[in-house]
């Protein structure tokens, strides 16, 4: 078939893609203001996360640990929340939501983190903490199952049922961006802002680039507030960018108040853009104003000058979150390149029903030189292995940094995306979502390419001065 999705062919994982729930979970924690949520866990379940996320932005974020001990596997630990949520409130007197983040062991030991957060809103809440306002909110996420991508998705949903509120509508656009960078949300307020839309996005994290202050250092937290997120059930639409990062919290909110929801797509490329700006148009009645029409010109004029000469025909292998990649994909091909490899970090029983993949499907239906294998709970063996039987051969390799040393060993050209990214500079401060996104991403395509062909002897590059 020269589009097919399927399962990997061996069982075990060598090299993962992703990491797990509890991850996605503490990414979502981080995106709301006067937060910190606590990871009912072992230590290092906050503590590796929390590295990711300081490798990658280069900032420090507050998470906090129950800190279980082989004791909890035996008696129990749910008293180690109670004791985590009643120092957290003494040494932070301003947080004001505290998700309590299940983990693979205090699932499988049973330990009821819902019934913990009854209790201390009967309890500690009332007698120690009265009149201050504080939401505890249980989220589950177990590591044995699903990834960092479920995790988020679950999280955001949680957040969003704990806090929606029925009132008078507001006139406001709900934006559920997904798992992006802080550029990708300064992106995409830019684009709505160009439209005249007044939208609550979920999250805002470009003040995760935190300056350096004479006063003394920041930590990095999200400025969603709990206000925003009780307005998004009298928003006149919600659009989920992410079909499974986001999309459950949306449909939630179309099926309790009635708030329509457009799920998709991720805004990688020009028709992706186009789509999300027409679909912001009739949830609001807004026009596309020229300025938009002349952004886009300037992507359109910018990809015309790499993709005929340099771009057609290379063969691309993209990894990571599933959303990131279909679009990546999407994006490849509209720039008449041949990713031929999708690498799903993960086993969704929903991506065989996905239409983007339908459409890939379709689309190479009739092609007889190129295949596209689409591999679901893959990891990256399944990329390092059919480099080195020479099954595959690439022109381009996209994924974040744990993928690198394949790239390194192989010498095949890279280009940095997802998350995490911390080989590289500032990465997170580029948008690759909305026309100017467009521009960076092919760019960027390029000149990795250009430098492999410069290291590779190949004068192909020197084309480029004609």
């Amino acid at each position: 078939m020269p589009c097919e999705l399927k399962d990997k062919d061996r069982s075990g994982v060598i090299n993962p893609i992703f990491t797990c729930q509890p991850c996605g979970a503490q990414y979502a924690s981080i995106g709301i203001k006067d937060c910190i949520g606590i990871v009912h866990g072992g230590q290092g379940c906050v503590m590796f996360v929390r590295l990711l996320f300081s490798q990658h932005f280069k900032d420090n974020f507050l998470l906090a640990s129950s800190s279980l001990h082989e004791d909890a596997a035996v008696l129990g630990a749910v008293h180690r929340v109670e004791e985590a949520v009643d120092v957290l409130l003494m040494r932070y007197p301003n947080v004001k939501v505290v998700p309590l983040i299940s983990t693979c062991s205090t699932e499988i030991i049973g330990d009821d983190i819902d019934g913990v957060v009854r209790k201390l809103n009967k309890g500690l809440l009332k007698e120690k903490y009265a009149g201050r306002e504080v939401h505890l909110i249980a989220i589950h996420t177990p590591s044995f199952k699903g990834s960092m991508i479920s995790g988020y998705d679950i999280a955001v949903n949680d957040f969003v049922t704990a806090f929606a509120k029925k009132g008078e509508p507001n006139g406001k656009l709900n934006l559920i961006t997904g798992w992006v960078n802080p550029g990708d949300v300064t992106s995409l307020k830019h684009l709505l802002s160009e439209m005249g839309v007044d939208a609550t996005v979920l999250f805002e994290i470009e003040s995760f680039d935190s300056p350096l202050m004479p006063e003394g250092d920041a930590v990095s937290e999200g400025s969603t507030t709990t206000e925003d997120l009780a307005s998004t059930a009298n928003a006149v639409g919600t659009i989920a960018l992410c079909r499974y990062e986001g999309a459950t919290a949306a449909r939630y909110l179309e099926s309790e108040f009635d708030v329509p929801a457009v799920i998709g797509p991720m805004p990688i490329g020009i028709r992706n853009t186009d789509a999300f700006l027409q679909n912001v148009k009739n949830l609001t009645g807004k026009p596309i104003p020229p300025s938009l029409v002349k952004e886009r010109g300037i992507a359109i004029d910018a990809l015309t000058d790499l993709v005929h000469m340099f771009f057609a025909d290379k063969k691309v292998a993209i990894y990571g979150g599933a959303d990131l990649v279909i679009s990546l994909a999407q994006f490849c091909l509209d720039l008449e390149m041949k990713p031929v490899l999708l690498l799903l970090g993960d086993d969704n029983p929903n991506y065989s029903n996905d239409p983007r993949i339908k459409e890939f499907e379709e689309k190479l239906k009739n092609e007889s030189n190129y295949e596209m294998q689409i591999i679901k709970n893959a990891d990256l063996w399944d990329l390092e292995s059919r480099i080195k039987s020479g099954e595959l051969e690439l022109d381009l390799i996209m994924g974040h940094s744990k993928g690198r040393f394949i790239a390194i060993d192989n010498d095949l050209p890279m280009l940095r995306v997802g998350f995490p990214v911390y080989d590289r500079a500032g990465y997170y401060r580029h948008p690759i979502v909305g026309y100017s996104g467009a521009t960076w991403l092919a760019e960027e395509m390029a000149n990795v390419i250009f430098t492999d062909m410069e290291n590779k002897k190949k004068k192909e590059w020197v084309l480029n001065v004609w």
